[in-house]
């Protein structure tokens, strides 16, 4: 299965909305913007590991009431520097780089949300639109009926209840137009928001012909689908963090190295700066001896925390096969129903033929009332077997987004969308 597996269903209109969606999206804007905030915060605990130097500037001048004044100017440069001795400052680096992955990976998890809610709501708009055509259909077939039910009933052939309940039907199929237009407003609207565009004007066209399904992807073994999935490994990731965490507070427990030094040269006057220069060198060896509980405090936290990660990576874990299962078993009755409702269909098709014509010829064990149940019937199972269609592609759409690996959808990133940043100003 590719990685980009809404080209699988191979609809050109599909990809190029899923490209507008990835390219514009706000959600996945912001989670590219929690990326950059992870990969700076990590560039700024990394810092720790090299010494901090500063240069400094210095004038001073005397008053004096008995006496001459004087100046004192000073420039210098100060370095002060931290051993990580017991890798304390190493862990806390170590552990910041991993949350920074983990946010890429939730970065990516992200994009795949956004293009299976992109593909769910395409495809259910090409739904709503067979919905609408056969609903125009059924109006045409009901308003025929109609038609030959007001000059039987102007002939006297039959009684007025059965022209109000023909009239009713007509008028509930209308009203089912109703509810179909509505929706198709709504998915195009969503479409239009996924995309990052006003939904005032969203339009589409999507056509009215869902997909035949391609074949079932390849599952693998579970340790693929661990492998495979973002949200697993973040939660792994965030797990390897938080031990590193843990790491760190212990190393903190121990005493600390401190290394300064500084180079300076004071003069009397700015010309003489240069010519005298003073350098000094310190150590400083500080063991924490009280602190009222802290750092040991801060050792249960992040043990806590730890054992905290390690449950909801199981949690993720066992959730990403029950999804694949669940997707798979749905599939398999999803197909077995429409099996059914396919036969049902047929079925009712040919009764509801054969009842009207009786009811033509005169035939005297047919009333009105039959042909009408057996034409409502047979209209609800043709919009029922719609509806099962898109369920069953719905479900596939779950599938993939269970099973699919990750991909990186950043405009500069190997495989990327190439679109313009999501909301950029930069």
């Amino acid at each position: 299965m590719p990685d980009r597996w809404w080209t699988a269903f191979g609809d050109s209109g599909l990809n190029r909305e899923v490209g507008q969606s990835l390219g514009g999206n706000y959600s996945l804007a912001a989670a590219l913007q929690r990326l950059r905030a992870a990969e700076a915060l990590t560039r700024r605990e990394a810092s720790d590991l090299l010494p901090d130097l500063n240069g400094f500037s210095e004038a001073e001048h005397v008053f004096r009431s008995n006496g001459p004044d004087s100046s004192l100017y000073a420039l210098g440069l100060d370095a002060a520097y931290q051993v990580d001795l017991w890798g304390a400052i190493g862990s806390r680096v170590e552990a910041e780089r991993l949350r920074s992955e983990a946010t890429l990976a939730d970065y990516h998890a992200v994009a795949l949300t956004v293009a299976a809610e992109e593909a769910a709501t395409w495809f259910s708009l090409i739904e709503s639109h067979a919905q609408l055509e056969l609903l125009n259909e059924q109006i045409d077939a009901n308003r025929r009926m109609l038609e030959r039910q007001e000059f039987a009933f102007g002939v006297g052939q039959i009684a007025a209840p059965d022209l109000l309940r023909q009239r009713q039907l007509v008028e509930s199929t209308r009203e089912q137009l109703v509810i179909v237009l509505a929706r198709i407003d709504i998915l195009e609207h969503q479409l239009a928001v996924l995309q990052g565009r006003p939904p005032q004007q969203a339009r589409y066209d999507t056509g009215a012909v869902l997909p035949d399904l391609p074949p079932l992807p390849y599952t693998g073994v579970p340790a693929d689908l661990v492998n495979r999935r973002p949200d697993v490994r973040r939660d792994y990731l965030l797990l390897q963090a938080a031990d590193r965490d843990l790491a760190s507070a212990v190393s903190s427990q121990y005493p600390r190295l401190n290394l300064t030094g500084s180079l300076t040269t004071i003069a009397e006057s700015p010309g003489e700066l240069f010519q005298d220069w003073i350098g000094t060198i310190a150590k400083e060896l500080v063991a924490p001896l009280f602190d009222g509980g802290q750092r040991r405090a801060e050792v249960d936290r992040t043990a806590a925390v730890a054992r905290q990660r390690l449950s909801e990576y199981g949690d993720t874990v066992l959730l990403a096969f029950r999804e694949v299962e669940d997707a798979l078993a749905r599939e398999h009755y999803q197909i077995e129903r429409i099996e059914r409702l396919n036969a049902q269909l047929e079925l009712a098709s040919v009764a509801s033929a054969s009842l009207d014509q009786r009811l033509v010829d005169g035939a005297g064990d047919t009333d009105f009332l039959d042909v009408l149940s057996a034409t409502t019937e047979y209209q609800r199972l043709q919009r029922a077997t719609l509806s099962a269609r898109l369920d069953l592609v719905l479900n596939r759409i779950s599938l993939y987004l269970a099973l699919a690996g990750d991909f990186d959808p950043r405009p500069c990133a190997p495989g990327g969308v190439g679109h313009a940043e999501y909301g950029s100003a930069e």
